[in-house]
């Protein structure tokens, strides 16, 4: 077991999905502590629920768009810098998705802090680096794009 400034430490738990149409990416924009910054489609796995469900709904919630997942391309530990006043940043444990878009419903409301989505090309999403909410952004889409991915039952829920 593992303590930080005496409690228990768990890592934040998220899931992000790579959605590609016409060789495009699915990206938000979303407001962070007022700057205004590039993401896929992600967010916090909540309780009871599994992984893939949290990414499908993260999805719906952020873009609007339905997907269906095709893969999975892995899981990513990162720790972002501190803010000021903490010793050290908060740690992230996000798990990636592929998906392929199903429908698109624009008359959905995106969630809070988030601006709009957009569909980017690979080399315009890389170019915008200095936009990405982290380092996991551009990391997650190389990856999915050079064929990282398995298949979605090596991920299970056991209930």
């Amino acid at each position: 077991m593992s303590l930080r400034s005496g409690r228990f430490w768990q890592p934040d738990v998220t899931v992000a999905t790579v959605v590609i149409r016409d060789g495009r990416v699915l990206c938000v924009e979303e407001r962070v502590e007022g700057r205004l910054v590039l993401n896929q489609p992600a967010g916090h796995l909540e309780p009871d629920e599994s992984l893939v469900d949290a990414a499908v709904r993260e999805t719906l919630e952020e873009t609007g768009w339905t997907v269906e997942l095709t893969g999975f391309v892995g899981a990513y530990q990162w720790t972002a810098p501190p803010r000021p006043g903490e010793d050290s940043g908060r740690q992230y444990l996000r798990f990636a998705f592929v998906a392929r878009p199903l429908s698109h419903d624009e008359t959905r409301d995106l969630d809070e802090g988030i601006e709009r989505a957009l569909w980017l090309s690979p080399s315009e999403l890389r170019a915008l680096d200095d936009r990405h909410r982290s380092p996991l952004v551009w990391t997650v889409v190389a990856d999915c794009l050079a064929g990282q991915r398995v298949p979605l039952a090596l991920l299970q829920q056991v209930r």
